[in-house]
C-alpha cells in the first residue's frame, strides 16, 4: 500500500511539472513576409494548373493507354511537393504547343514508377519495391 501511495505522489508531481512547463514555455510569433505568402499562393496555382492539364482528354487517353487511371494520377499530384509541382510546370512551359500532353503523361508515369520502386505507392504490378 505504501508503494501505491508513493507511485501516486510521483505521478502527481510529474503531471504538475509537465503542466508548469507547458504554461511557462515561450511563445514565438513573427510576421509573415510577402514572399512567403506569394510562394504559398503560387504553389496552389501551380497545382491547380497541373490538375487542369490532367483533365484534358488526350492526357486521360494516354494515361489509360499506359494503365494509369486519371484518379490515381490526380492523387499522386496531390501528394507531390511544391518543388516537384514547380519543376513539372516549368517543363510544361518549355514544351512547344501540342507537345505538352505527351510530356506530362510520360513525366507522371516516370514519377509513379519511381515512387513504386521506392515503395511509396503500389500502382504498377511489374515494379517491385526494394
Amino acid at each position: 500500500m505504501a508503494g501505491h501511495s508513493l507511485l501516486t505522489r510521483v505521478v502527481a508531481l510529474l503531471c504538475a511539472l509537465a503542466l508548469f512547463g507547458a504554461a511557462t514555455s515561450p511563445l514565438h510569433a513573427s510576421m509573415l513576409g510577402t514572399g512567403s505568402l506569394i510562394e504559398a499562393e503560387q504553389s496552389v496555382v501551380d497545382r491547380e494548373r497541373l490538375l487542369v492539364q490532367l483533365e484534358r482528354e488526350e492526357v486521360r487517353t494516354q494515361l489509360q493507354a499506359m494503365g494509369v487511371s486519371a484518379q490515381a494520377a490526380a492523387e499522386r499530384v496531390a501528394r507531390m511537393t511544391d518543388a516537384e509541382i514547380g519543376m513539372l510546370n516549368e517543363r510544361l512551359e518549355e514544351m512547344p504547343a501540342g507537345a505538352g500532353a505527351l510530356g506530362v503523361v510520360l513525366f507522371i508515369v516516370l514519377l509513379l514508377v519511381i515512387t513504386d520502386a521506392l515503395g511509396i505507392t503500389d500502382i504498377f504490378p511489374f515494379v517491385h519495391s526494394q
